[in-house]
């Protein structure tokens, strides 16, 4: 099945189109990269796709089915949705945090049930923060921060989780171990992933496929590979590139230089 449909799907703001006629599926049970150069509308894409935002005209459907026909609370028990800035967590415990997932399955008022304590503390261990449950959020560190974030997402129960640049301010390590992270439950649990990356050699080495943007039009999508030629990415990036290949113990990894 597929994960998402996309018809003729235009969105438009005062003196700017922001999605232009986008037509395009996005596959089920792969991590898939929304790559770009800056203004590009991933992020508005990822809204479009997780019914933050509606289009002015167009289709979407999810799982076969139209976005606008799903409640909001059937949708949130499909969909998890990261915004590229969170919310403030002051004064909340990590396991505070993370059980805010619960919310779709047991409303505002709803009494946590064994079923919803269970989900946070599989959450916990699949992201590595059982021994950090009860620091406050605001004490961890941005690694640790993101992958309580991604817990949340993960007790949310949802099949689909949808990231907005969720390395955007980390460095490094972090970001090789927040998108390893995703990486690994996706393919361990089969869910699926779409995430908005800057990072070019970040998504090559981490996803599985690639839907590129350029000002609100599809400038390709397919496997990771069919990004990672000279030809390619000077075409989504407006900049000449080589690519290297590197091999390991992981297979061959394809980079991409800037001439």
């Amino acid at each position: 099945m597929t994960l998402f449909t996309l018809n003729g799907v235009t969105l438009t703001v005062p003196g700017r189109r922001l999605i232009d006629g986008l037509t395009l599926e996005i596959a089920e049970g792969a991590v898939t990269a929304l790559v770009g150069r800056n203004g590009s509308s991933k992020s508005t894409l990822l809204k479009l796709i997780a019914g933050q935002l509606r289009p002015d005209s167009g289709s979407i459907a999810h799982a076969g089915r139209p976005l606008q026909d799903w409640t909001p609370r059937e949708l949130a028990r499909s969909i998890a949705y990261l915004p590229q800035v969170t919310p403030p967590a002051e004064g909340m415990r990590l396991a505070e945090l993370v059980a805010l997932g619960r919310y779709p399955w047991r409303g505002a008022l709803g009494r946590f049930r064994p079923e919803d304590h269970a989900a946070v503390e599989i959450a916990l261990d699949r992201c590595g923060l059982r021994p950090f449950a009860e620091r406050l959020v605001d004490t961890l560190s941005g690694g640790e921060r993101q992958r309580g974030w991604i817990a949340m997402m993960l007790a949310q129960g949802a099949r689909t989780l949808l990231l907005d640049e969720p390395t955007s301010a980390l460095d490094v390590a972090h970001q090789v171990e927040v998108l390893g992270l995703v990486q690994q439950m996706c393919r361990q649990t089969g869910l699926s992933a779409v995430i908005v990356l800057h990072d070019v050699n970040m998504a090559a080495r981490f996803c599985d496929r690639v839907v590129a943007l350029d000002n609100g039009r599809l400038v390709l999508q397919g496997p990771m590979a069919a990004l990672m030629t000279p030809e390619a990415l000077a075409r989504v990036y407006g900049l000449p590139m080589q690519v290297a290949a590197q091999g390991g113990k992981a297979g061959t990894r394809l980079y991409a230089l800037p001439e």
